[in-house]
Order: structure tokens, then C-alpha cells, then sequence
């Protein structure tokens, strides 16, 4: 009996990451600043990232400092330069940078 409650306890929970269940839909709409990255800025770099040398709060600043944002966002869990400090973007909100970029930084 006491294998079959083990194997019952050990089938039933499995440890997935927050990367592995999120959804990696691709985004297939254009991005822009004002839609789609400007939202994900104000939730959750505005707090550190506002007046100053580092501040992300209007689109040039965000533009002009794009591929340290990437590379900032897409660190791993535990590297002490990874942003936001203390938490992550979701895997969407980080491909939504990426493509952002690779629609050419479009403001409006």
C-alpha cells in the first residue's frame, strides 16, 4: 500500500517553472511604444528607472537604451543585474521588447 500512496504522491505533483507554463504565444501584431512597451516600462521600471542618468520614462530614453533593457530583462533568475530588481518580466512581456525592436522601435 505504502508504494502505491508513493507513487500516487509522486505522479501528482510535478515542478514546472513559471517560463514553462506562461504563454509563449508568438506576438504577431506590430509593437509600439505607446500600446505595448510603454505599459510594461510604467508597471515595472518607473518606480527605479525615473528622473536621472537611468531614467526609462519617455520613449527616446526607452529607444535610445533598448538592447541594455533587453539584455537586462532576459538575465536569469539570481544574476544581480537582472531587471526588474527582485522579479522578472514574464516571457511575453520580454519577447514583447524583442519585437519591438525588431519592428523598428515604433512610437505610435
Amino acid at each position: 500500500m505504502y508504494l502505491i500512496s508513493s507513487a500516487v504522491v509522486f505522479v501528482a505533483c510535478e515542478s514546472r517553472t513559471y517560463e514553462e507554463i506562461s504563454d509563449a504565444t508568438p506576438i504577431t501584431e506590430q509593437v509600439t511604444y505607446t500600446k505595448d512597451i510603454k505599459p510594461i516600462i510604467d508597471a515595472n521600471c518607473i518606480s527605479c528607472h525615473s528622473p536621472g542618468a537611468q531614467a526609462l520614462t519617455n520613449y527616446s530614453q526607452v529607444k535610445n537604451n533598448i538592447d541594455n533593457i533587453i539584455d537586462r530583462i532576459s538575465r536569469p533568475n539570481g544574476d544581480p543585474g537582472k531587471m526588474p530588481q527582485g522579479g522578472s518580466l514574464s516571457p511575453t512581456q520580454i519577447n514583447m521588447f524583442t519585437k519591438w525592436k525588431a519592428d523598428g522601435l515604433t512610437e505610435n
